[in-house]
């Protein structure tokens, strides 16, 4: 061999070869970003969908606590709270409820929704009512708007 040419084996022509087979190409990269895309779209519909579910059945595990936290004040205080005080009567004591052994909510604070609003209390013939209004904030409502009540 010509002593002007590199050697396969010496080192300035290794390191060049390696150079040059180092990162991604232009088409590589637009290719990674368009399979990404796709991903995203595919995936990102049912994830939303997941997390309106969730929400709902957090609301439910919620408005089953608070039912819970109503049956120990009935039994403590052997009636159930007004619908004057509503869900109030669990964690603050109105001086005049004997028996009231509270707060019956944990931390003594009173939850609300998954969609920041209040939970609603009524007696409705002698039966307990815990509703929250839904994503939409509304009284009706389907999907995940819908009303929950428990």
């Amino acid at each position: 061999m010509p002593s002007f040419l590199p050697s396969p084996r010496s080192t300035r022509f290794r390191s060049r070869r390696r150079r040059t087979a180092k990162g991604f190409s232009l088409v590589e990269m637009l290719v990674a970003v368009a399979i990404i895309g796709l991903l995203v779209g595919l995936v990102g519909p049912a994830a939303m969908r997941q997390l309106g579910n969730s929400r709902v059945k957090a609301a439910e595990a919620q408005i089953a606590q608070l039912r819970s936290a109503i049956d120990i004040y009935t039994i403590d205080t052997g009636r159930l709270p007004d619908e004057d005080r509503g869900l109030d009567a669990l964690i603050t004591w109105d001086g005049d409820t004997p028996g009231w052994n509270g707060p019956y909510l944990r931390d003594g604070k009173m939850p609300v929704d998954p969609w920041g609003s209040p939970y609603i209390y009524m007696l409705d013939n002698g039966q307990v009512r815990v509703r929250s209004l839904g994503a939409d904030r509304q009284p009706g409502g389907d999907g995940q708007a819908a009303d929950i009540t428990g």
